[in-house]
């Protein structure tokens, strides 16, 4: 069962990396506003791109939780966790723009993609709502490091179903910039590519990505959260089970 701060953190992990979001798909969500039928709403087109985005990633979630779940029962899941936190370091550093390691990991994820390319081009230009929802759907497969971290910590979860449910949190994250950069695409990418909030965003992912690795500077960190919650009564508590 995923609790409100789960949820909550895989929510926050989107929104922190829906400039990364929008530098692999802003385009494209801006041309699909310009190339929708004539006489139609171009924010139907883009909100069913989205839930077939969004939908793509629960099911990664599904797929690679199974997976979490298998690694977790043969007593590795605090390895898990590390490999999860790691890579989340290496977002942080991603998009603070400080260390682009990450990359390899996309161009590993390329092969898929390359399978998958071909078959987005039948869904363009959009024709109907069914051509939207779809090319969401394949588009959810463009390879993206963020979307690889946040995967793999979904998958610590340990359960097939929350990691799908924390996938589907953090593509809501990412909903709101891609949405509105359909929109007014450029204006969006100069604020978030700006050189103060991708250090901000960075550091976020990157200490929330120090957190998940297990070990006694959990307590610390964990505490210094709870400092800046005054009023928050309830005991903040990791997102995983050790």
């Amino acid at each position: 069962m995923i609790d409100a701060s789960s949820f909550t953190t895989a929510f926050l992990l989107g929104v922190f990396g829906a400039g990364h979001c929008l530098g692999m798909c802003g385009g494209l969500m801006g041309a699909l506003a310009l190339s929708t039928p004539s006489g139609s709403s171009s924010s139907i087109y883009l909100a069913l791109f989205n839930l077939g985005r969004i939908i793509s990633y629960a099911l990664a979630g599904l797929l690679l939780g199974s997976l979490g779940w298998a690694i977790q029962s043969l007593g590795l899941g605090t390895g898990l966790r590390t490999v999860a936190g790691l890579l989340l370091v290496a977002m942080g550093l991603y998009l603070a723009n400080w260390w682009r390691g990450l990359t390899y990991l996309e161009k590993a994820g390329g092969r898929l993609w390359q399978k998958i390319k071909p078959l987005t081009q039948k869904f363009m230009p959009l024709k109907s709502f069914k051509h939207a929802f779809v090319l969401g759907g394949l588009w959810g497969w463009l390879p993206c490091g963020l979307v690889y971290s946040s995967l793999t910590w979904a998958a610590a979860s340990g359960s097939a179903w929350n990691a799908a449910t924390l996938m589907m949190a953090f593509g809501l994250g990412t909903l709101p910039v891609m949405i509105a950069s359909g929109l007014f695409a450029q204006q969006l990418h100069r604020l978030l590519d700006s050189h103060g909030v991708r250090q901000l965003l960075g550091i976020s992912v990157i200490l929330f990505g120090c957190w998940t690795i297990p070990g006694p500077h959990q307590a610390w960190l964990m505490s210094i959260t709870q400092s800046l919650l005054p009023n928050n009564d309830t005991p903040i508590t990791h997102h995983m089970s050790h």
